[in-house]
């Protein structure tokens, strides 16, 4: 069983909708205070255990960075059980990721990326009063303890549409995770075994993956990858436009790309026109397979949703070995209906990628699946969305009677900065307050 009341409820819980959220980074420029920190952290972070009750859904969780873990000192023997992924953290890995150009670490928004990040807060709610409580817990972890610097604060926010910043419903897809008591949003998909998103259980292999040591450190706890991504919304508007032949042609267009309708409705029932009903419908619009469209009439195997989670299909290995939690918050604001021009403004989402193995879910999806096109037979064609397109970009989709192919896709995401971060068990937290150098 899991040990619900020494999880992070952040670990496990999905978004609420509609939301508001604001996620804080602090630096330690003292030992003791970063200690007292965490013992006070103990306390004021969400555990989740009792998924039912009202506030469930509001939340305060907390995360270190490896820097953060040595600025407490946390003994070297210890540090060298971590996932080496972590240990060389984001920023060194952006090759590897496809955080090249202007997506690079050389680009990235200060201090994102850099050794001055040690704990990342992150406080999640229905509502704007919810989350000034969570708030309050943090002001008061940190009130009157020197040594600790908040050096960056992202405020984040549901958009009066509902979507995220390019026009889709957001929010859909939630992995069930055996022992939560939280349901899954896919009825076709089989809860996941607990040791794919928390540390110290059996795992989708049968076995228990390596984790910190020593176990109270460890155990209930996973990692995290959080990244700031700039959407361009305009050039994504004005792609379209000069692509399709109408205006209906663009809706077509945009869903080929995503894989499903802007309303929510998947492509995989509702393949000619969009349908609101469903997409609105959380009971439904979930609730499909790709096992009967191999070819890709109805969602194309290289549009952004077939990718991120090809579901039933047998591709790159086994599909519930690289399964993640996902939940992004949108920030910056929205871009009217209609306007083509770039306004300036910074917008885009911040994601969370919640999961107990780096390098096979987060980074094996972000450099395979994402940014490759291998596993579909189609080369080096990258994520119409997502990937990092640079201009020549090409997405191609099965058309009667021949295929139609989209040329000179841009970059329309670009990565802002990003940190793999622990989030430790509560158990956890009280042993980082008490370690004795």
């Amino acid at each position: 069983m899991l040990e619900l009341d020494d999880i992070q409820s952040g670990v496990l819980r999905p978004r609420p909708s509609p939301y508001v959220a604001t996620y804080i980074l602090l630096r330690i420029d003292d030992r003791s205070a970063g200690r007292e920190l965490m013992r006070r952290l103990g306390s004021a972070v969400t555990a989740a255990a009792h998924p039912n009750s009202p506030t469930s859904n509001c939340s305060l969780s907390v995360a270190l960075t490896y820097h953060g873990l040595e600025a407490l000192g946390v003994p070297r023997d210890s540090l060298d059980t971590f996932a080496w992924e972590f240990r060389q953290g984001m920023a060194p890995r952006a090759k590897a990721l496809g955080d090249d150009g202007e997506s690079s670490p050389e680009h990235w928004e200060p201090p994102l990326g850099t050794s001055d990040v040690h704990v990342v807060l992150t406080a999640l709610s229905p509502d704007q009063v919810q989350l000034e409580a969570a708030l309050e817990r943090a002001r008061n972890a940190l009130s009157e303890l020197g040594g600790i610097t908040a050096i960056w604060r992202q405020d984040c926010h549901a958009l009066s549409t509902g979507k995220e910043p390019f026009g889709f419903k957001d929010g859909i897809s939630h992995p069930a995770v055996e022992g939560s008591g939280i349901p899954g949003s896919n009825p076709h998909e089989e809860p996941l075994k607990a040791g794919e998103f928390v540390l110290g259980y059996p795992d989708e292999t049968g076995g228990v993956s390596p984790m910190p040591q020593p176990d109270v450190l460890g155990r209930n706890g996973t990692y995290v990858a959080f990244r700031k991504l700039h959407q361009r919304v305009a050039a994504f508007r004005q792609y379209l436009k000069n692509t399709a032949s109408s205006p209906e042609d663009e809706g077509l267009l945009a869903a080929k790309m995503m894989g499903r309708w802007r309303s929510g409705a998947p492509l995989a029932l509702c393949p000619r026109h969009d349908a609101p009903d469903l997409g609105a419908d959380s009971s439904r619009n979930n609730d499909f397979h790709f096992a009967d469209d191999p070819t890709g009439y109805k969602t194309p195997p290289a549009s952004h949703v077939r990718r991120a989670n090809p579901r039933d299909a047998s591709v790159a290995g086994v599909v519930r070995l690289h399964r993640m939690i996902r939940r992004g918050t949108a920030y910056g604001p929205e871009l009217p209906e209609g306007v083509l021009e770039d306004d300036g403004a910074d917008r885009g989402l911040m994601f969370a990628f919640i999961g107990a193995h780096l390098g096979r879910q987060f980074e094996f999806v972000q450099s395979e699946w994402v940014n490759g096109g291998d596993f579909l037979g189609l080369g080096d064609a990258k994520d119409p969305l997502a990937g990092a397109n640079d201009g020549t970009g090409v997405f191609s989709f099965p058309k009667r009677p021949i295929p139609r192919r989209l040329q000179g896709l841009p970059r329309f995401v670009v990565t802002r900065g990003g940190e793999y971060c622990f989030m430790p068990g509560l158990r956890a937290l009280r042993w980082l307050a008490e370690l004795r150098t």
